[in-house]
């Protein structure tokens, strides 16, 4: 994401939402919005001395503009263009306006409840639908897909055998992750995009599958929740699905993840506690966890 401001007659403005792949004419669009200045009448300028940004191609990217983060554009008027676009009553109207109808990218907060992934993912997928009830029918459905390929979904892809791991997936008390995740992805067609706010990295699965569209969750080192884009205060519905080639819905879900990294909101996997909900015995992260599980069979733990 760039950190970019304008200044104009009007005042000096941040220009929100824009990426070195944005194109010229979205941030001609932002500009006009803020300032009032339409884009046919813009005439902006960058660096020091001022030179003037080559206006010709809305079409070209930001990046290739020489347009950097930490920028500062000068917006002037030019009287000699014709306005085509209608006039804004006040620049603070506008400017107000525009930030309140300004889509952001936020966390839908879904239950803690062992099937938080199956919920995320149904909900993006479906387009905002929120079902608590849809997670057994995706379990099954992860498991007839594993179950019909053994080959490809063998003992040493899925850490247990083929049969084990379908009746261990359709357990209520099971977490979903990875394998699950790109078993998903394969049989929505889309690429989905996790990322994860201990280390404010992004896994993209199904990211070379040439997929047309994109679904993004947020993972807090054991819980996952699905992202949206809507606008505050708004009866406009969310947006879940982008398409692949939206690189401005990735950058904000990183500075999503980073905020949350400053706020400490996350679970270090390696050292939180647990409890087992079966015998009550209390471990520590987890690859505890996992080798309780594999000498009891228990598989219920709480964090504690």
């Amino acid at each position: 994401m760039l950190r970019l401001r304008c200044k104009a007659r009007s005042g000096s403005f941040a220009l929100p939402g824009l990426t070195a792949h944005s194109r010229l004419r979205e941030l001609q669009a932002v500009i006009a919005a803020l300032t009032g200045v339409p884009a046919q009448a813009q005439r902006l300028l960058l660096g020091f001395p001022p030179r003037d940004v080559d206006l010709s191609d809305g079409e070209q990217r930001l990046g290739e503009l020489g347009i950097h983060s930490g920028d500062t554009l000068i917006v002037e008027e030019d009287a000699t263009k014709p306005k085509t676009e209608p006039a804004i009553v006040t620049k603070r109207t506008a400017s107000n306006s525009f930030r309140e109808a300004l889509p952001v990218l936020a966390r839908k907060v879904v239950p803690a409840d062992n099937s938080c992934l199956f919920t995320s993912i149904y909900y993006v997928v479906e387009g905002g639908v929120y079902d608590p009830g849809c997670a057994p029918e995706m379990r099954n459905l992860i498991a007839q897909i594993v179950a019909s390929d053994p080959e490809s979904y063998s003992e040493a892809v899925l850490g247990k055998t083929n049969q084990e791991y379908c009746e261990w997936i359709r357990r209520e008390d099971t977490w979903g992750g990875a394998i699950e995740v790109s078993i998903l992805s394969k049989f929505y067609q889309c690429e989905i995009c996790v990322v994860d706010t201990q280390t404010v990295r992004i896994d993209r699965f199904g990211e070379d599958a040439g997929y047309a569209k994109r679904v993004l969750l947020i993972y807090d080192g054991i819980h996952y929740d699905p992202l949206e884009r809507k606008i505050p205060n708004s009866d406009v519905p969310p947006q879940t699905i982008f398409s692949a080639s939206d690189d401005i819905v990735l950058a904000q879900a990183m500075e999503l993840a980073d905020e949350a990294r400053r706020k400490r909101q996350f679970t270090d996997v390696n050292r939180f506690t647990l409890r087992c909900m079966v015998c009550q015995k209390g471990l520590t992260g987890q690859v505890e966890a996992r080798e309780h599980a594999k000498e009891t069979g228990h598989t219920n733990f709480g964090e504690v």
